[in-house]
């Protein structure tokens, strides 16, 4: 490393230049190419230089990014060229109108047009003049907006400098300043463990950081900008599209949407609007619609412009995730493990597609962070196939009859005490099996695929079972044949069917331990922990007596999860639901315990894909677990081997690509034959 005071002005710039490619690489590309730590060394040294020497600090400087704050508020700035609202169109048949329009004043057979997700934040635009930013600018009216150019340099995929020799004089490139969901959810979570105000959705929250009078505190939000527009340029012939000049942009440096396209007419564009409509939910950032604008710049400027929105570019909204309504009442539904959850009963309302007269408040402590009330106004999220949950009261309408929501003291189902794990913000019913609301979901994960395996006993004949008391507990199950006749009388049970069932449920007799501990739905006991419990303890007595400390001994079981196991065992009805079991004729096969370094495939990682003939998949999890292996649901460098049945596809793929070891189900078969599995 050169020493600072040994540097020359050049080897500085050098390093400044260093730095903006890492920052480059890191905020606008997403591909990191060096640790952090080696930008916060760099960063050390250049705060360093800097120091020793003022007169040499650089605009583009990323010291300079955050500066102090102004002596008085914003002010106003006007628009080289006025930032214009756009018409919209709501559905396919306004789509194609504006298409049909398009055409006929161009008198062309068909347009392309160039598609951009539609972000949902707080639109700006960046003057630069010889490639260095010299103020960033709200969009405020359209003809004017607030100079906020302090609290921009702040933000790293805004570039200070760009990365060209040869920039226009001048530059204003338009974009959207937005919050990443992740970093919104860190930012209200960290409100939430200071006592502060949280912010209603990511919108809102980028566009309070941005209107910060203090940088410093800007500095701390996690704000992107995404470029989508020249808005005006000098000394430089723009691209003849618009998609090439966001290309152009890319490549001086400013982020720009990778999902960003082409396309052709207006069925094009509605075939990427159901695309990414698709995609929405899952995306990382919140985008509210779709813009869509004539790609070629000669035929924008011949079709110009009308009132205040431009003739060639019309936006086309996505349902809205975000509505008001009233609350009516509150319900309290109690789910299989217990968990008592507060339901809003809404006035129907049209979000996010679809009709919501349900909104979850998950739970007491958000009912009181909230400061919710029956009767209350209240802002409605929906997003994909996601619940639809409460996330503002809005407080200037509360009416005079809002009344605060009582908490019940018991279960509203069976009248059982509830319960509050100390930590957990989740109050609970301790009514266990005996629970009407939670004996329905218990039977019904007891009976599953990967528990006890009982074939033929579905999710609407466990309902009738439960509704008719044919089944009280899972003991009942294993009594059904002395109930043929009224099994015969039920709703499509016939001979044949009734038959299967009672074969089936003889069959589910003979189980694996590890599957039986799977099946009592004990709290946070997945497949693997169970067996992993089932590893460490041989004896189902010796698991039952076990405390606490013994517990946590167990790979992959801490302290929240030996706490619900040692509840479970203590509750006297599970003991004798267990008992119960035992009677009714389930048994396993005893293992003797052997370590897991001793086992043949300890310390190997395989992954299972693709259709086998012989077994199923689960089947050949279970036997490859059983000695030994890690099976994983993803190939990686890690990965020792592939099993590979028909039709593997993208897994064998990857295998390939990375050398990793790949087994057809003949290969898998010899192996489980040679370490005695099967």
């Amino acid at each position: 490393m050169i020493q600072e005071t040994d540097m020359t002005h050049q080897q500085m710039l050098d390093l400044i230049q260093q730095l903006n490619d890492y920052s480059y690489a890191y905020h606008v590309k997403d591909e990191p190419i060096v640790p952090d730590a080696v930008y916060d060394r760099d960063y050390r040294q250049l705060q360093s230089i800097e120091a020793e020497h003022p007169e040499w600090i650089q605009a583009d400087s990323p010291t300079q990014r955050v500066g102090e704050k102004p002596d008085s508020g914003f002010t106003n700035v006007a628009h080289t060229v006025p930032m214009l609202s756009l018409d919209n169109a709501f559905d396919n048949e306004s789509l194609a109108d504006f298409d049909q329009r398009i055409r006929k004043l161009l008198n062309a057979e068909q347009v392309t047009y160039c598609c951009e997700p539609k972000l949902d934040g707080l639109a700006i635009s960046l003057r630069y003049e010889e490639g260095r930013l010299v103020r960033g600018v709200t969009r405020g009216d359209g003809l004017s907006g607030e100079d906020i150019t302090s609290n921009i340099k702040t933000i790293y995929s805004v570039p200070l400098k760009l990365r060209t020799k040869t920039p226009p004089a001048v530059l204003e490139v338009r974009g959207e300043i937005y919050m990443p969901k992740e970093g919104f959810e860190k930012l209200n979570a960290l409100a939430v463990e200071q006592g502060e105000k949280t912010f209603v959705n990511p919108r809102n929250a980028a566009a309070g950081s941005l209107r910060q009078l203090d940088p410093k505190v800007t500095a701390k939000r996690p704000l992107v900008m995404c470029a989508y527009s020249i808005g005006y340029v000098e000394g430089w012939e723009q691209p003849e599209s618009h998609y090439a000049g966001l290309l152009q942009l890319s490549e001086w440096g400013f982020r720009t949407n990778d999902l960003m396209t082409t396309a052709e007419g207006a069925q094009g564009c509605i075939d990427y609007y159901e695309k990414l409509n698709e995609k929405r939910a899952s995306l990382s950032y919140d985008i509210d619609g779709i813009v869509y604008k004539v790609d070629q710049i000669a035929l924008q400027n011949q079709l110009g412009f009308i009132a205040r929105a431009p003739r060639w570019a019309i936006a086309r909204k996505f349902p809205a995730q975000e509505e008001m309504t009233r609350i009516l009442g509150v319900d309290f539904q109690v789910g299989r493990t217990g968990a008592i959850t507060p339901v809003a009963r809404l006035e129907p309302v049209f979000v996010g597609g679809v009709t919501v007269s349900n909104a979850t408040l998950h739970n007491k402590d958000e009912i009181a962070r909230l400061g919710v009330k029956v009767n209350d106004f209240v802002i409605v999220h929906r997003a994909g196939d996601v619940i639809p949950k409460v996330v503002q009261v809005v407080i200037d309408k509360r009416p005079e009859n809002a009344t605060e929501v009582i908490f019940p003291e018991a279960c509203p189902v069976c009248g059982s005490d509830l319960e509050q794990v100390e930590g957990e913000a989740v109050i609970r019913c301790t009514g266990g099996l005996v629970c009407g609301a939670q004996l329905k979901e218990s039977l019904k994960h007891f009976v599953s695929r990967k528990a006890m395996d009982i074939d033929g006993l579905g999710d609407k004949l466990i309902e009738q079972l439960v509704d008719q008391q044919l089944v009280k507990t899972p003991v009942d199950i294993f009594t059904l044949s002395e109930k043929k006749d009224t099994l015969l009388s039920m709703e499509r049970m016939g001979q044949k069917s009734v038959e299967k069932l009672l074969a089936s449920i003889e069959i589910a007799k003979s189980t694996q331990f590890n599957r039986f501990i799977y099946s009592l739905g004990i709290r946070e006991v997945g497949e693997a922990t169970a067996r992993a419990l089932t590893s460490y303890f041989t004896e189902l007595d010796d698991l039952m007596a076990a405390d606490q400390e013994t517990l946590v001994e167990v790979e992959d079981v801490g302290p929240i999860v030996a706490q619900h196991v040692r509840l479970f065992f203590d509750q006297e009805l599970n003991r004798d639901t267990i008992k119960g079991l035992l009677a009714a004729g389930v048994v396993w096969e005893k293992k003797q315990q052997v370590s897991a370094d001793e086992l043949p495939l300890s310390g190997k990682t395989y992954v299972v894909t693709g259709s086998l003939s012989q077994f199923s998949r689960d089947q050949v999890k279970d036997k490859l677990q059983a000695l030994g292996a890690k099976v994983s649901g993803s190939v990686s460098a890690k990965t020792d081997c592939l099993v590979a049945g028909e039709k593997a596809g993208s897994k064998l793929t990857k295998a390939q690509s990375l050398n990793v070891p790949i087994i057809d189900e003949a290969g898998v078969i010899a192996l489980l034959t040679e370490h005695g599995a099967i």
